[in-house]
C-alpha cells in the first residue's frame, strides 16, 4: 500500500482517529528527545509522572527541550508559558502540546 492508498484508508477513521495518532507520535517525540539528549538514549527509564525539572533537564535543559519543541512541531512558546505547570513531567509537556496544537485555526 503505497502512501497515499494508507492517507486515504485512515482518512475515513474520523478526527479520534486522527488525534489518537497524533498524541502517540507527540509523546514518542519527546520522550525520544529527552531520551537522547539528556538519559543517554534510555528511555526506559524516564516514566510519564516524573519530575523533569532537576531530576531529567536543568536550567539549560528546560531551553533545549523550548527550543526542540518549537522547531519539531512549528509552534512559539511565549515566556510565560515556560512553567512547571506545563513541563514538569512528560504528561504535562505531552498535553501542553496537544493543547498548543489544538488551538491552531481557532480564532
Amino acid at each position: 500500500m503505497n502512501s497515499n492508498n494508507l492517507q486515504m484508508a485512515h482518512a475515513g477513521k474520523g478526527k479520534g482517529f486522527i488525534l489518537t495518532m497524533q498524541a502517540t507520535n507527540i509523546e514518542q517525540d519527546i520522550r525520544s528527545f529527552l531520551a537522547e539528549n539528556f538519559m543517554a538514549g534510555r528511555t526506559e527509564e524516564l516514566r510519564d509522572d516524573e519530575t523533569l525539572l532537576g531530576n531529567v533537564i536543568d536550567s539549560s535543559g528546560v531551553i533545549e527541550l523550548v527550543v526542540f519543541l518549537e522547531e519539531h512541531f512549528a509552534i512559539g512558546i511565549a515566556d510565560e508559558e515556560v512553567v512547571s505547570d506545563n513541563l514538569e513531567t512528560l504528561r504535562n509537556v505531552v498535553a501542553f502540546i496537544e493543547r498548543k496544537l489544538g488551538g491552531r485555526g481557532q480564532n
